[in-house]
């Protein structure tokens, strides 16, 4: 007997606040490499490869993360389809949105919403969970995927489970908000489950539950996905058409209105990581209760977990902290009060700290930079240029840069002449010269610029040409 395919759809629209500074909105937690060398958003990618049972996968981003999403596909080796939201609008339209695309575009399969920024540290346990939840989906049931409670946990969303409607699912009676201490045991202890977020559907049932309970939405969504603007063969849904649907979860758009509900019951090694606490639960812990990762050194010290991107951090003589420095901010925290780390970036904006929602590292969508040194009337910046990578054809009123390369191949353009420079080659760009940087090499292209001048400003760039579809001045 055949089965509907399952298309993947990676739901890349958080911005990670909680992990700050790892995460920051600039740069969410789903692109970081939280645990290990990939990104939550890159496991997600490869925990649905089966080729026996997934289809190709549907990225949902925005035009700010459009090119990581596109170098960390690159990085793994998946091809994706990817779809892009204009503004933030939730979970409900961007769902939504994910379901009419694919109603379009393959009529006969099933989609399957994951977010990219949870943990599943049993994915084969997960691929069977969602090969279960097949035949009720294809049915016309929405399913989603339950986890096995290992505490009274407050921080999600539980779900009443019923009767068997399925091989392995069963009936939804009802969902349930964030409860407090008190009901999280009554819960646990009446055989609730915590709500994952992730949904395997048909897109034809949930267009038609948004016709029974969000008919405007429907209206908006699908105006919005049929006068999608394509550029570079990616999509964006229709701004104004997309701004006019409603901003609303999916769980109260559908979930919670719906008579189709279904639960998948399972162990997967399952976190949203939260905060710094849920990541500490889910690490590899040593004999005193610590877990970290880069070049940190713990003595006498007890519950804790610290991370370091680049500098040493050492610890002595404490107990249950949070410490992780990156290269342009420490975070120090009682690990129990992790989750207060939104309020700390929201102090920090009030502030006008760029920190809140900038990296060091700036990613752009040829590569990325780093400020290394900035001073009065000078600056240095470290610069990576992908393979094929191309900054814009540019020119600067107010400053003039040396480059020298210290790595692969740099093809540099100042005025009407072109030349390609190695290791250890050096180019200079008088103040006002039109330029421009690419990598036609097969190995990133890196070198160190020194920028000299009156204003050292990102808005002292007159672009005349690129390659990205970014505006440009005629």
């Amino acid at each position: 007997m055949s089965h509907p395919v399952i298309r993947p759809v990676i739901l890349c629209g958080g911005s990670g606040t909680r992990l700050w500074p790892l995460s920051r909105e600039a740069f969410p937690k789903q692109f970081a490499p939280i645990i290990g060398q990939r990104s939550t958003f890159q496991e997600t990618l490869l925990r649905v490869k089966d080729p026996a049972v997934f289809g190709r996968p549907l990225v949902v981003t925005n035009q700010a993360h459009r090119f990581m999403v596109e170098r960390q596909l690159a990085e793994i080796g998946v091809a994706a389809d990817i779809l892009l939201e204009p503004m933030a609008r939730d979970s409900g339209p961007a769902i939504l949105a994910s379901a009419v695309h694919l109603h379009r575009e393959s009529p006969d399969a099933l989609a399957l919403m994951l977010a990219a920024d949870h943990l599943v540290l049993k994915p084969q346990a997960f691929q069977q969970a969602v090969v279960a939840g097949r035949p009720v989906a294809a049915a016309g049931g929405i399913v989603t995927f339950g986890i096995l409670p290992t505490s009274p946990a407050t921080g999600y969303g539980y779900i009443d489970p019923g009767e068997e409607s399925g091989a392995g699912v069963r009936v939804v009676r009802r969902f349930v908000e964030k409860p407090d201490a008190k009901r999280a045991l009554d819960y646990v202890a009446a055989g609730f489950l915590w709500n994952s977020g992730n949904f395997l559907f048909d897109p034809k049932t949930v267009i038609h539950e948004y016709r029974a309970n969000q008919p405007d939405c429907v209206t908006n969504v699908e105006a919005a996905v049929a006068g999608a603007r394509t550029d570079l063969g990616v999509p964006t849904l229709d701004a104004e058409a997309f701004g006019h649907a409603r901003k609303i979860a999916f769980d109260f758009a559908v979930m919670e209105k719906t008579r189709h509900a279904h639960v998948v019951a399972g162990d997967f090694g399952w976190s949203d990581i939260g905060d710094w606490h849920a990541l500490w639960e889910v690490s590899q812990q040593d004999s005193a209760g610590n877990a970290g990762q880069g070049p940190v050194v713990m003595v006498g010290t007890e519950g804790s977990y610290v991370s370091s991107e680049e500098q040493l951090v050492a610890t002595l003589g404490v107990k249950d902290l949070v410490v992780v420095a990156t290269r342009d901010a420490v975070l120090v925290a009682d690990r129990h009060q992790a989750g207060q780390v939104k309020q700390l970036v929201e102090r920090l904006k009030a502030d006008g700290r760029p920190e809140a929602a900038n990296h060091a590292r700036v990613f752009r969508p040829w590569g990325w930079y780093q400020t290394l040194v900035l001073q009065d009337r000078f600056q240095v910046k470290r610069i990576v240029v992908y393979p094929g990578g191309k900054l814009s054809l540019q020119k600067h009123f107010h400053r003039s840069e040396h480059w020298v390369v210290v790595r692969g191949t740099a093809r540099v353009t100042i005025g009407e002449t072109v030349e390609d420079l190695i290791e250890n080659q050096s180019a200079y760009i008088p103040l006002g010269a039109v330029h421009r940087l690419e990598n036609p090499g097969r190995i990133d292209t890196e070198i160190i610029e020194v920028q000299t001048g009156g204003y050292l400003g990102e808005d002292d760039i007159v672009r005349l040409a690129d390659i990205y579809s970014r505006p440009v001045q005629a």
